[in-house]
């Protein structure tokens, strides 16, 4: 899986957001979007995932099969984001139930699996308007973790997260990571640490 930006720029209004970006990510690498809160980093992930249109410049996504549409980018995604909202009427079985209807597993990890990962298997039928926000948090990417995607994004991922919190987080990159596209939004250098390909909003600010 490839992701090509040519002279990718967003603005809202007349105000430029970021500008002139040139950049390929690639399958196997882990990104990192850097800058301060309010910076632009949601934006241009916003703008990766195919939920935001740039303004102007090419994006343009890649298979082995050939280009893929942006409208049907989002087969290939998984994403975390504080700004996700999760149904709450829903139980917790029945968001995992209902998410894995539009993914697949990832190999090896199945319902039940999933649940022992969250740590959360007598809360099953808990609906999630009762889970706390660390709950929230750690469903949130244990869903974009476990799915069969090639690329995984992920945006401010430890919001929410207490220390046991931020080391169950790196366990989940160091299993589930490898071999995706993984883009990182982020200020927090536990987060990215990892990430050997970083890019700083500030760099496009035209």
């Amino acid at each position: 899986m490839k992701i090509e930006l040519t002279n990718i720029g967003r603005r809202f209004n007349r105000e430029w957001i970021f500008r002139g970006i040139d950049q390929t990510f690639t399958t196997g690498n882990a990104y990192a979007i850097l800058g301060a809160n309010g910076s632009g980093k949601s934006t241009l992930l916003q703008v990766l995932n195919g939920s935001l249109a740039p303004s102007e410049g090419k994006l343009g996504y890649f298979s082995d099969a050939g280009e893929i549409a942006v409208e049907n980018i989002f087969q290939n995604l998984s994403l975390a984001a504080p700004y996700l909202e999760l149904i709450e009427e829903f139980t917790l079985s029945e968001v995992i139930d209902f998410h894995f209807k539009f993914k697949s597993y990832r190999p090896g990890v199945d319902k039940s699996g999933l649940m022992e990962l969250l740590n959360l298997q007598a809360s099953k039928n808990k609906p999630i308007r009762y889970f706390s926000s660390g709950m929230k948090q750690r469903l949130k990417l244990a869903l974009a973790f476990c799915a069969d995607t090639a690329l995984l994004m992920l945006d401010e991922p430890t919001s929410n997260l207490d220390a046991q919190g931020v080391d169950w987080y790196l366990s989940l990159i160091e299993q589930y990571a490898a071999g995706r596209l993984t883009i990182i939004c982020s200020n927090q250098e536990h987060e990215y640490s990892f990430c050997r390909e970083r890019l700083n909003i500030s760099d496009y600010k035209k």
